[in-house]
């Protein structure tokens, strides 16, 4: 009796797997180098090595030039007192959240609105865009002339009182003007954004949810929010790193006034390395620095596993 064998193949397309032993192992490409290394060498000079610089200053007296000596935590102690730089955090913290919620509410919104039926998206998605291209301290002080000026010229002729006052002179109110102006340069990297990922929702479940009788209202609550919420993260993580560092449009706007009640943090920081504080100023970016990493750490944690793209 003769058993007869036949040849096993392997399917058209199938790859046999290497170990994990074997892949290891195996060479990379120098092609891969060439695209590293000079970035990683250019962000370690441009990025890394002043970093480590400064965070050595911030334990010294330097004014920036000239001799030094060590001071240990006299520079990070002396900040947690300091009611300027407290003033700052809470308002960058502060107008952060605010704008933060200002922009997700507003593109969400247009972005529902562009991606519906109606006629000329294409060109009002056009129209929307253009404040992202524009810089921020043009915008700044564009809308510096009409807040001292022409607003007030119109509260004055309409019988307005509290108009009558340019915003940016009211201590209380001048962080409103520059949430409205962040937001208005803000909205549109965010609206980019939210419009793709409506776009990426599938027709036929909200044609299944219109057959089972639910409303405009209740698909936009039951469907498009859940199916878009990685979108928001995104946008919400993206929004709120960017307005912590916010500078050039309120220096257009107040530049930090009244006062320092609009006054950034980093406004602050350049305040005083032009004002010879470079140390104190360094410790004080160094602490921002350590908040921003805790931040996005929280950040990471919260969003971890979340398929938001």
């Amino acid at each position: 009796m003769s058993i007869i064998t036949t040849p096993t193949t392997t399917p058209r397309g199938s790859h046999k797997q290497d170990p994990p032993q074997q892949r290891s192992r195996r060479r990379v490409e120098p092609i891969f180098y060439l695209f590293l290394v000079p970035s990683l060498v250019l962000f370690t000079l441009a990025i890394t090595v002043p970093g480590i610089i400064g965070i050595f200053f911030s334990f010294t007296d330097s004014i920036g030039i000239g001799d030094w000596e060590f001071v240990g935590l006299t520079n990070y102690i002396a900040i947690f007192s300091d009611p300027a730089i407290l003033q700052s955090y809470l308002f960058t913290f502060g107008f952060s959240i605010v704008t933060v919620i200002a922009v997700n509410v507003t593109a969400f919104l247009l972005a529902v609105g562009l991606t519906s039926r109606i006629r000329m998206k294409s060109a009002l998605r056009t129209v929307f865009v253009i404040p992202m291209v524009v810089s921020g301290i043009i915008i700044a002080y564009v809308f510096n002339f009409l807040f001292s000026n022409s607003l007030p010229s119109l509260g004055a002729a309409a019988g307005i009182p509290w108009l009558e006052s340019s915003l940016l002179a009211n201590p209380d109110f001048a962080w409103v003007a520059i949430v409205l102006v962040t937001a208005w340069q803000a909205v549109p990297g965010a609206l980019l954004i939210y419009i793709a990922g409506l776009v990426a929702v599938p027709a036929d479940v909200y044609e299944a949810a219109e057959i089972d009788g639910a409303s405009k209202f209740q698909q936009l609550l039951k469907i498009t929010l859940p199916l878009v919420s990685g979108y928001v993260v995104i946008n919400i993580i993206l929004g709120f790193k960017g307005f912590l560092n916010a500078y050039d449009i309120i220096v257009g706007l107040t530049n930090g006034g009244p006062g320092t009640s609009t006054r950034s943090i980093a406004m602050t920081v350049i305040a005083g390395f032009n004002g010879g504080d470079y140390a104190y100023q360094m410790a004080n970016a160094t602490i921002f620095f350590v908040v921003a990493i805790v931040i996005s750490l929280v950040q990471l944690s919260l969003t971890r596993g979340r398929n938001a793209l």
